[in-house]
Order: structure tokens, then sequence, then C-alpha cells
């Protein structure tokens, strides 16, 4: 089945929204204090891409460019993409949104960069990501998992978005 992906709006809609997202923090109560002080407008360019299941959003991830100078997952260091809060909601799991949310990030055809939470690792595994080699410079206790298009057997997914 084939989902649509879309950059989210940054308004009080969307952020009530993310409210019933589990992973909900910092991130989105900046953006509710920056609207609330009249600095974001709906149509901003929004960090967040979400499926909506008729009115309502039930996957949601955020989606950062990084540039080849914050690189320390790579060779050679290149621009990335850093993927935050994948978040499917509990009744909408295993019907593929994860998977459509990654393919959209794929297709952008930069090397990805995440965080993945307390056994979600199969998951990641499953979409092609692999565990980053340790390194002393670059541990900042985080756990991260990478995928690069330029690794064998990666197909890039042929993805349009509105």
């Amino acid at each position: 089945m084939e989902y649509k992906v879309e950059r989210l709006l940054v308004n009080y809609q969307t952020l009530e929204e993310f409210k019933k997202f589990r992973e909900y923090g910092l991130q989105e109560l900046s953006m509710l204090e920056d609207l609330q002080a009249n600095i974001i407008e709906n149509d901003s360019e929004s960090p967040f891409y979400g499926i909506y299941f008729g009115d309502k959003l039930v996957a949601r991830m955020s989606l950062y460019e990084r540039k080849a100078k914050f690189d320390r997952y790579f060779e050679p260091r290149q621009d990335f993409l850093e993927l935050w809060k994948l978040e499917v909601l509990p009744d909408h799991q295993k019907k593929g949104y994860g998977r459509a949310l990654v393919d959209f990030a794929k297709s952008f055809g930069l090397p990805i960069k995440t965080n993945p939470r307390v056994q979600s690792h199969a998951f990641w595994y499953k979409m092609g990501f692999k565990a980053v080699e340790y390194n002393m410079e670059r541990d900042l206790g985080e756990n991260p998992l990478i995928w690069n298009p330029k690794d064998p057997k990666v197909n890039l997914p042929n993805i349009h978005t509105s």
C-alpha cells in the first residue's frame, strides 16, 4: 500500500495532534512557544513530515538536513539527513506507515542517521540501516544507526509527494 507523506504545517492543530504521540517533548514545546509569540507562520518550513488516515495524523517523523562539516558518521564526510521522532500511533502500527516515512527520507538520496528508540532496532535493520562502528571521538552517548545510498544492495525508493 502506498501512503502520502506530507510536510506538516506548524500550527496549533498540528501541535494538538503531536500530543497523541509518546515522544512529545522539548521540540514541540518550543514550537508552541514560537507560535504563541507569533514568530512561526502556518506555511513555515517545518522539519516534520507525517501521514494522515482520514483527518487524523497517524505517523510522523522529523527530518533535518545536516552539512558535511557536522558529519561524524560517514566516510567521506558529506551532507546527510538526521531522522528523529519517527513514530506511528499504536492502532496504526504494522501497516506500512513507518516504512513509508523511511522510504520518503531515503528518496532524497542522502545518507541518513538516526538514533533508534529502545526495542526498535529490528525495524531499522529491516529498513537497511546498520550500526555505526564505535568511535570515541564521535560517541556522545548516542547509539546511531545509519543508511547510505552508496552501500551495496541499497535501492532508492521512487517516492512522489505533494
